[in-house]
């Protein structure tokens, strides 16, 4: 059921994110524009990178969960849970989809589970570092404002 809402969600918050970004730096000007807004910008953009990732793994999860409620003939055991290891997926009994880190896990019917390889490798580490990027950037676009806040302040 949450695949269902964080996908859309995924989707409007990389599309929001990215038209922050881009469209504010494209009012002003890249050459006009002062390092506070730049670092926001970056940050938004970063985000929309971030959150992307994380949906393009929402969609391999949940064709993996499609794959697995898909009921009919070579359904036992779950097709998403097939792996080169016939001894591991003939004991797979159902599945799970962890959030943090974004993963699908089969569970066997020892209490044990495996995961098996349904979300690119790439997306954990690339998530992980678009979104320290893009905190690194708000960080940076924070001690910039109040940089200006105080020289103002000074001016007066």
């Amino acid at each position: 059921m949450a695949l269902l809402l964080l996908v859309p969600l995924g989707i409007i918050a990389v599309f929001a994110l990215a038209g922050y970004g881009f469209g504010a730096l494209g009012r002003v000007g890249v050459r006009q524009a002062d390092r506070g807004l730049r670092f926001r910008c970056a940050a938004a953009v970063l985000g929309a990178g971030a959150v992307a990732l994380y949906t393009w793994g929402l969609l391999h999860v949940g064709g993996a969960v499609l794959d697995a409620e898909d009921g009919g003939a070579g359904s036992s055991p779950m097709r998403s849970c097939r792996t080169a290891d016939e001894a591991q997926w003939s004991r797979s009994v159902g599945y799970r989809v962890d959030y943090f880190p974004l993963r699908f896990v089969c569970e066997t019917s020892d209490g044990g589970s495996y995961t098996p390889d349904t979300v690119p490798g790439y997306i954990g580490p690339a998530v992980g570092d678009f979104a320290l990027a893009a905190v690194v950037c708000g960080g940076a676009a924070a001690v910039e404002s109040e940089r200006r806040t105080r020289r103002r302040g000074a001016a007066m």
